[in-house]
């Protein structure tokens, strides 16, 4: 492992451990806890795209998604890859829509859905299908997330997909 390896996994670790600590930060307590984390960012260089998502996340998390959105959108511009510019698109598709924007989070998502299937798949269907609810889409929304549910049941998951589809597809005449 190089050096800069090493400061990567020491950088990681704290930033997890700020993370980790998030639920000690009360409401009145959520600046603190957003400067934490800007210090963390600000020892990356000059618009990291992993500084930029961190300080989104923590925009986001105590509260300020109209804050976070321009910071989520930045750093995928700047290239954040991976697992992390899969969890911004999330989180920024959520953002949208707590914002109103609800459109532009079903537009980020749908795309998504034709990946390769990984751990954040439920995530992705969940706030999508929250996006197409506030655009009046429920029937969507619920297909999807009883889509996603059913495997995850003891039982019943056919039914459960069947109904899912069964939203979203024509009735037959």
């Amino acid at each position: 492992m190089c050096e800069g390896e090493v400061m990567n996994a020491d950088w990681e670790q704290r930033v997890a451990e700020v993370w980790n600590s998030f639920e000690a930060y009360e409401e009145d307590r959520a600046a603190e806890f957003r400067a934490l984390i800007d210090e963390l960012a600000a020892e990356l260089p000059e618009g990291d795209p992993r500084g930029l998502f961190e300080r989104a996340c923590a925009f986001d998390s105590t509260g300020h998604s109209d804050r976070a959105v321009p910071l989520y959108q930045e750093a995928l511009e700047r290239g954040l890859g991976g697992y992390h510019k899969q969890r911004a698109v999330i989180q920024l598709a959520s953002s949208l829509r707590n914002v109103g924007r609800a459109d532009e989070g079903v537009a980020l998502l749908t795309p998504e859905l034709a990946g390769p299937p990984n751990e954040l798949d439920d995530a992705v269907r969940a706030v999508l299908a929250l996006c197409l609810a506030d655009l009046g889409r429920e029937r969507e929304g619920l297909a999807l997330v009883l889509g996603t549910l059913a495997p995850h049941l003891p039982r019943y998951q056919r039914s459960m997909a069947r109904y899912a589809r069964a939203l979203v597809e024509p009735v037959p005449s």
